[in-house]
Order: C-alpha cells, then structure tokens, then sequence
C-alpha cells in the first residue's frame, strides 16, 4: 500500500505526535491527562480518515477515559470504560488486529484511574505498545512514529520521576 505522506489524515496524524509527546513529557498527572485527551481527539480525527472504524472507537472511548479520569478515579467508572471498550471490540472487531487498539484503551483507562506517578505510566508504556503495533498494521505514519517517539519520551519521564522521587528510608 502506497503512503501519502501529506494526506489529511496523515497531517492529523502528525498533530497527534506532537500532542502524545507533550503529553508523555508532563510530570504533573493532571497535565497529562489533558494533553492525553487532545491527542485522543486528532486521533479520532485520524483514524476516521484512514477507515478504521476499530481505533475510532478506541481513541473514542480513550477521549472519554481520559476526561472523567480528570474528575474521578472512581473504580466503578473505570469499570463501566472498560466494558464500553470491549462491547466496542465485539460490535466493530472483524480481524484479530483489532483488538489491539481496545486492549491499549483497556490497559490506559486501568492505569489512569487506578494508578498514578510512575506506576501509572509504566501501565501506559504497555498499551503504547499495542498501538504501535496496531499503527504498523493500518499504515499509519503519524501514528507509528508518534507511539515510538511516545515510548522514549514515557522511559525519560519514567526515569526523571525515579531520580527526583525522595530516597526511601532505609530499615
């Protein structure tokens, strides 16, 4: 399949880059989440314009997570996103890749209203996995590179909270 590089949905896919990363840059949870939730949005932009019904909804229901999980982490809300996801998989899933999207979504609504700091992007840096794979698969340039500049900018941040985190006191 050939490429347009500079096609409007690849133009998209290039703005959800810079948001992913400046979203995996913040130290700050609150940050994170609202940089999350525009990158959610070109996505959805995005992946409408490729045709993948599958990430449309994901990015959807990862829009959603990502503002309630400003105002609640509420397991029961988790829960009910969760549920939401995997209804989704089964009413638009026709092939196994795309499920891969919906687990990523899955794994990110868990990690940000159950977790928060280093944990809870430790659990994001697994759903980037997913989504890189699922990107590869739909030929997504914006979204592959976004997702791989996403997992090295998540590792530094990981390893900047470490090193500024105080010492535990030792027994």
């Amino acid at each position: 399949m050939a490429i347009d590089w500079f096609s409007p949905a690849q133009c998209v896919g290039y703005a959800a880059f810079v948001l992913g990363v400046a979203s995996f840059a913040q130290k700050d949870d609150r940050r994170f989440k609202l940089f999350m939730a525009a990158e959610c949005l070109a996505y959805i932009i995005h992946f409408t314009l490729l045709g993948r019904p599958t990430a449309v909804a994901s990015s959807t229901m990862s829009l959603l997570r990502s503002v309630l999980a400003l105002y609640t982490r509420s397991k029961w809300v988790a829960f009910f996103v969760v549920m939401a996801n995997l209804g989704l998989g089964w009413h638009f899933a026709t092939r196994p890749s795309d499920w891969l999207p919906l687990g990523a979504s899955c794994i990110g609504t868990l990690a940000l209203f159950l977790m928060e700091g280093v944990r809870m992007r430790v659990a994001m840096l697994c759903g980037t996995v997913l989504w890189i794979v699922n990107n590869v698969i739909a030929g997504s340039v914006g979204g592959t590179a976004l997702e791989l500049v996403i997992a090295c900018v998540n590792l530094v941040t990981i390893r900047r909270m470490l090193r500024e985190a105080p010492a535990a006191p030792q027994a």
